[in-house]
């Protein structure tokens, strides 16, 4: 590994970078050539502390032994099976798996191989469930403003990120959006989730008034906002959501692409709130971010309806040539073993208080405006400077770079989401840096 160290390549311009400032990057590259545990190597030989799970998906830590060992023998032993009309034993093995950690009732998986392509079958999954029962009238799908559900059209469709939809069109139709759960001025530095402001579910009596139930099909929401930066829901907002969707025969989605895994101190935000979906859209943390993978997990209810007809037809027509890749699978088994073993699916509910206490630490510097926290997921929101929304946070992104730490940004927002074997040590190394950092911006 050391010799890959102070190399760059001699030239960047082949690589259209995602979601990235590609004229700004090339000009100071930041490279990442190794990692282990809590820290990224950097190409000038620099250790970074990782606080963001490298994308919200590292939740186990870098370069873990298990998931290692399990990639490599499943690669030698065989790299690739079909997964049309063929199977093999570790993409059963996974799902067994996924299932008896899942809440109760989520008893089938597709594999698909990220979130995005897991809120895609989630959402051609609900269209087709409702017309399989006879009711194809339900076209319609309820996303969420300052919802991200990933980048592909269906996505970006119920998604309510502006700059993520803008630039593409009319997108598909018959898509409604509920109001966000974020109430400026009335919940600043709250700590977990806030007493008032449930009532906002009831946005969607009046969007089932305007359109009538008999159109729609599903409601998909994050149950805590994550990249559009960490908006936690108020209590009692996602359990008057399963009432009202419940009430008129609509499908519930949640999108657990960030909070699976432990994020929030459970294995999933479904067992935090105490809320069960009809599908829950998975991917990140499935694998440590090691091998692109994701899984929706659905009701019987909903699989057991499209199991009618000859036995010798496809009952439905979707898949990806990579779904329940064995290599992928291999990695996700060992991943599961990983968090079982070390109790890192609950491990966050356990630093949860120290975390939070750490992060609000923070109030009071300067153009903090605002703090949210929930299990190890958490966010700064500064103030904008004026006429250059964005500019104080990224400045902050790469300061912190430069200083050893790895934070994320959106829009103003400073997300942060440590790989669950984050120690207390670490976690005042991280907050105490990024403190420092504040202190510093314009």
């Amino acid at each position: 590994m050391s010799n890959r160290r102070n190399v760059t390549p001699n030239d960047l311009s082949a690589f259209w970078m995602p979601f990235t400032a590609n004229r700004q990057f090339k000009k100071a590259p930041r490279m990442m050539v190794a990692a282990k545990d809590m820290h990224y190597t950097t190409s000038d030989g620099r250790k970074v502390l990782d606080g963001t799970a490298g994308l919200w998906c590292v939740n186990a830590g870098h370069g873990r032994p298990r998931i290692v060992k399990a990639i490599a023998e499943q690669a030698a032993e065989m790299d690739y099976a079909p997964a049309f009309q063929m199977g093999h034993p570790k993409a059963f093995e996974l799902a067994n798996a996924l299932v008896s950690i899942a809440p109760q009732g989520l008893n089938h998986v597709l594999y698909t191989n990220s979130g995005s392509e897991s809120v895609e079958t989630a959402l051609k999954m609900a269209l087709a469930y409702h017309r399989v029962k006879g009711d194809g009238s339900r076209f319609r799908l309820i996303g969420r403003e300052r919802g991200y559900h990933g980048v592909n059209f269906g996505g970006i469709s119920v998604g309510g990120i502006v700059t993520n939809r803008k630039m593409f069109g009319t997108l598909l139709t018959g898509v409604d959006h509920m109001p966000h759960t974020h109430t400026p001025g009335k919940n600043q530095f709250t700590r977990g989730e806030r007493e008032e402001g449930g009532d906002l579910a009831t946005e969607l009596e009046r969007i089932v008034t305007l359109h009538d139930a008999s159109t729609i099909a599903a409601v998909i929401v994050e149950p805590v906002a994550g990249s559009t930066g960490v908006l936690i829901p108020p209590k009692g907002y996602l359990q008057k959501l399963r009432d009202i969707t419940r009430k008129h025969g609509i499908l519930l989605i949640f999108d657990e692409v960030i909070t699976g895994f432990g994020r929030v101190g459970t294995p999933f935000a479904a067992d935090y709130f105490g809320v069960t979906p009809d599908i829950m859209v998975t991917a990140k943390g499935l694998t440590n971010g090691t091998i692109p993978m994701g899984a929706v997990l659905v009701t019987s209810e909903i699989h057991d309806a499209f199991m009618q007809g000859p036995e010798h037809v496809i009952e439905f027509m979707h898949g990806y040539t990579y779904s329940g890749n064995p290599v992928a699978s291999a990695a996700g088994l060992a991943t599961l073993e990983t968090y079982k073993e070390e109790g890192l699916l609950t491990r966050g509910a356990e630093l949860a208080s120290y975390w939070e206490d750490a992060l609000h630490s923070l109030k009071g510097l300067p153009h903090v405006i605002d703090i949210r926290n929930l299990g190890l997921i958490g966010a700064v929101e500064l103030e904008p400077i004026a006429g250059s929304p964005t500019e104080r946070a990224f400045s902050a992104f790469v300061k912190a770079f430069e200083q050893g730490i790895l934070i994320r940004t959106t829009g103003d927002i400073i997300a942060m989401s440590p790989p669950l074997i984050i120690t207390k040590a670490q976690i005042d190394e991280l907050i105490g840096t990024l403190g420092g950092i504040l202190k510093t911006l314009e």
